[in-house]
């Protein structure tokens, strides 16, 4: 439960660096590649370390074949396009808005789901959509605003950064299952980054001088907290605990992210704002709560059938 609570937090805080960032004068495309890139370092060179500590102890792991690569490589473009567009989103609108919109690839998991297996969600899952949609509207204040209050781009990139997170997580659980999962991330990472790269060409690559000032004011912070840090943290924790728990602990990256914009930046965050927030992480953690009170329901009659 640590290991997750630290990944979620440490993910939430991304926002805050990047609008500082902002502030400073970097742009989207060095902010992002440079993220992307010294994370795909710092995992490749864990995995070098602990892979050479562990030779000569037997493989825990399947090895992943070409295919398996590839795929994970092109997988890997989904998290730099989460990346891109949330960034990007990042220029338009403040960070407890951002984050907010990101957060409802919770329903559109749900509803990708639905049309892939063809098959209505389980009363939990449906139940839960209920608070999600009123927190989202809550929290953006669309109700009170409309639409006019916000900047259509921001908008419009946060939620593509919903729907490509949301794809991401329809597939990461189906690709190389049994691969190291340090060595899967590396491999996704360095997909991200070279989609980003296309899409979003970081003038640092070019410029030394850029890159090392990038680099130490905030790459390396990004980085950590990012692509190394919160994707260790997760691969150790969710094994541990579950997914549906993971899930749970994971909404933690919302609250983080709407307190530091609100801390840190100094952005106003009210009310309607933190009700909305908190219906959310309601919605995320209760079809949990509805799995475990259907099984304990289920309990007694197992064990009466049983006698």
């Amino acid at each position: 439960m640590i290991y997750i609570l630290l990944g979620a937090c440490s993910y939430g805080v991304l926002s805050t660096f990047v609008k500082l960032a902002y502030h400073d004068g970097f742009i989207v495309n060095d902010v992002v590649g440079i993220q992307m890139l010294l994370g795909a370092l710092l995992l490749w060179g864990f995995l070098l370390i602990s892979r050479s500590r562990k030779k000569n102890s037997p493989p825990r792991y399947a090895a992943a074949s070409r295919k398996q690569v590839f795929l994970l490589i092109v997988l890997g473009s989904t998290t730099g396009l989460t990346g891109m567009f949330y960034y990007l989103a990042l220029q338009y609108i403040s960070a407890s808005l951002a984050i907010v919109l990101l957060f409802q690839f919770t329903w559109l998991g749900v509803l990708a789901e639905a049309i892939i297996s063809r098959r209505l969600p389980g009363a939990g899952k449906l139940l839960s959509l209920i608070p999600l949609l009123i927190g989202t509207l809550s929290a953006t204040n669309l109700l009170a605003t409309g639409f006019g209050g916000i900047h259509w781009l921001g908008f419009l990139y946060g939620l593509l950064a919903a729907v490509s997170y949301t794809i991401f997580i329809l597939l990461s659980g189906k690709v190389a299952v049994q691969v190291n999962p340090i060595f899967k991330t590396a491999l996704m990472v360095t997909g991200g980054f070279v989609i980003c790269t296309i899409v979003l060409p970081p003038a640092f690559l070019l410029d030394a001088r850029l890159f090392i000032e990038l680099a130490l004011r905030y790459g390396l912070a990004l980085a950590v907290l990012g692509p190394f840090l919160s994707t260790l943290m997760f691969s150790k924790g969710a094994p541990l605990t579950g997914s549906g728990m993971a899930s749970i602990l994971g909404a933690a990256e919302l609250p983080t992210a709407v307190l530091m914009s609100a801390v840190v930046l100094h952005e106003h965050v009210g009310l309607p704002h933190y009700i909305g927030m908190l219906l959310i992480v309601l919605g995320i953690i209760f079809p949990e709560i509805w799995k475990r009170i259907s099984l304990r329901r289920s309990l007694p009659s197992l064990k009466s059938s049983d006698r």
